[in-house]
């Protein structure tokens, strides 16, 4: 099984580092079930533009294919609405894009026992931005303030005053928080590790992924993957760098 958690930010034209390793096990997948192109459910919550944004996310991962287009299985809904069942149905990867993580949250909600059936049977997810940070299995969805004093900038609250926590999709057990560098997230992160709102956290940078796997974590990208820790007297932090 494997995890690609991203940070956010599009890839320059010809970076592949960020979607290169998830589109190549989606691949193998493929060739192992007789396809020539890795069919990938991409899945964008959003309102306006989420079909803008699921055929961004495909030209991005076809891009970082080095062998052309891959099939999408796209599913584009608004806020409000659940996402199918027959989203996922026999696809060698899954992606779940950006925007707010509270609105994938709730129209994921009812297949997140899937997903964590698909990632342990093999099938890599690849989660952007908010697609990352609600595949903890408990999520850090937004918020800018813990008990009613502010730690983050409102940039990256996601439409939330406190800092708020709900049950994720399960993929993985400490906390995600994104866009670190550019949105001054990890003040949020580092906040509510020492709140104990979460019991560890880690925050990815744009243009970087972070992949967790049976050999543990690796970095790919331009930027860094923060790691927050509970310590005796507050918390720890340091960096995981590609």
């Amino acid at each position: 099984m494997s995890v690609h958690l991203v940070g956010g930010g599009w890839p320059a034209e010809g970076d592949s580092a960020v979607f290169g390793r998830f589109v190549g096990e989606a691949a193998r997948r493929a060739v192992a079930a007789g396809r020539a192109e890795p069919r990938i459910a991409v899945v964008a919550v959003r309102d306006g533009d989420a079909e803008a944004h699921a055929a961004k996310l495909v030209a991005v991962a076809s891009a970082a294919s080095g062998a052309g287009a891959v099939a999408a299985v796209i599913t584009a809904v608004g806020h409000g609405a659940a996402v199918p069942q027959s989203a996922f149905a026999d696809v060698d990867g899954v992606i779940v894009g950006g925007g707010n993580a509270p609105a994938y949250r709730d129209a994921l909600e009812p297949r997140f026992g899937e997903l964590r059936r698909l990632v342990a049977g093999g099938t890599p997810y690849l989660g952007f931005s908010a697609g990352a940070m609600i595949a903890a299995e408990r999520a850090v969805i937004g918020g800018r303030a813990i008990g009613g004093v502010t730690v983050s900038p409102e940039s990256g609250d996601q439409g939330l005053d406190e800092v708020t926590v709900a049950p994720g999709i399960g993929l993985v057990d400490v906390a995600i928080d994104v866009h670190v560098a550019q949105w001054g997230a990890l003040s949020r992160l580092v906040a509510a590790v020492e709140a104990g709102i979460a019991e560890g956290g880690l925050g990815i940078d744009e243009d970087t992924v972070l992949i967790v796997g049976e050999g543990g974590l690796e970095v790919q990208g331009r930027g860094s993957v923060w790691r927050v820790l509970p310590a005796e007297h507050g918390v720890v932090v340091s960096t995981i760098g590609a």
